[in-house]
């Protein structure tokens, strides 16, 4: 079966573009997961500040308070992180699919730029034999 370019395997057009969700959008989402997480670290705060009040354990406030220390890092980590790509985003078309070389070298450009053209030898022609 001959495979066409611009197709993927179900036979569905793949695009070519790479145009990205609405700002907005993504915006409105990572601030939701942000708000999510970091609404979690008053209310730790708030039950180790009861439990020590409860039950005069200072270790068990300690071990609440140490697990809500990294919620900030890790709310923004997760808010700054790229959507998920979803299931009816549609596969774009690579043109030049990227290889690794297994000694990689610099790129050559066709036309070096520090070469200078040579002049050529001049033929002696009929204008040239009286100079003897």
């Amino acid at each position: 079966m001959k495979r066409e370019l611009g197709f993927d395997d179900d036979g569905r057009p793949v695009l070519i573009t790479a145009a990205a969700p609405a700002y907005e959008e993504q915006h409105r989402a990572r601030v939701r997961k942000y708000l999510t997480i970091m609404s979690f670290r008053i209310p730790a705060l708030v039950l180790a500040a009861a439990t020590y009040g409860l039950w005069h354990n200072g270790l068990i406030s300690l071990a609440i308070i140490a697990v809500s220390l990294p919620l900030p890092w890790i709310a923004v980590l997760i808010a700054n992180d790229r959507p998920p790509r979803r299931a009816e985003e549609p596969r774009r078309y690579n043109d030049m699919p990227h290889r690794t070389q297994l000694f990689p070298r610099p790129e050559r450009r066709a036309i070096e730029s520090g070469l200078t053209p040579t002049t050529q030898p001049h033929a002696a022609g009929p204008a040239d034999t009286g100079s003897r």
